[in-house]
């Protein structure tokens, strides 16, 4: 797939500036599948995960990107340049607070009007990813677009408006926590993406799924 261009202009005539984008990778999860630890820390062919996603994320997202973590920053320090943001929210209600904890830092920001989120085990990342979003929200007049690949839809790989950080905030306050359940609350367009001969959007959650990849850039690098 080609890469999408940022610029000042709205990408793909939707309307939204790539300069107006944060890029959040979200590596809040627990991992346990994976054995513990920082998922995105992870190696694939002797590259971290978590450089993968940004290397394909940061062409895409003029307003820089940042990364949904909790503890101690340093740990991504050797791997990762930009900004680390802990839940904002206690409890650590699950990827939600993440995306609020990018929307309110984008907020704080100038110009900067969304976030598009991808979770820290994605390397596939395809590089049209926040083009063909955004040109999905505004065609379908939604303030949140998603992405799919094949019959699944893939919640966390989304581009949400920075102006609906108080109504999440107000969600996770009640104790809701389902990332479905906000993107049913505002309706959400939908961007699909062909899950073969690659899914552009697998996610790497236990060791046998790591080594799969292995294999495969190994078959097609």
């Amino acid at each position: 797939m080609s890469g999408a261009p940022v610029s000042g202009a709205g990408i793909s005539g939707s309307g939204i500036s790539g300069s107006g984008i944060l890029g959040l990778i979200l590596a809040g999860g627990l991992s346990r599948r994976m054995g513990g630890g920082d998922k995105p820390l992870r190696t694939l062919s002797g590259r971290t995960l978590l450089a993968r996603v940004a290397e394909r994320l940061a062409p895409q997202c003029g307003g820089g990107l940042a990364l949904s973590a909790n503890g101690d920053p340093a740990r991504f320090r050797s791997v990762f340049a930009g900004r680390v943001l802990p839940d904002t929210v206690p409890d650590h209600p699950g990827p939600l607070a993440g995306i609020l904890a990018g929307m309110e830092a984008a907020a704080a920001l100038p110009g900067l009007t969304h976030v598009a989120s991808v979770p820290g085990d994605a390397p596939f990342l395809p590089h049209d990813f926040v083009a063909r979003l955004a040109g999905a929200a505004a065609a379908e007049g939604k303030s949140i677009a998603l992405a799919a690949s094949g019959e699944r839809r893939h919640f966390t790989s989304a581009l949400w408006p920075v102006a609906l950080r108080e109504d999440l905030r107000d969600w996770l306050t009640r104790g809701e926590r389902r990332v479905g359940g906000f993107i049913e609350r505002h309706g959400a367009a939908v961007a699909i993406w062909p899950a073969e001969p690659l899914d552009p959007f697998l996610n790497l959650n236990a060791p046998e799924d790591l080594a799969a990849a292995e294999a495969l850039l190994a078959r097609r690098p």
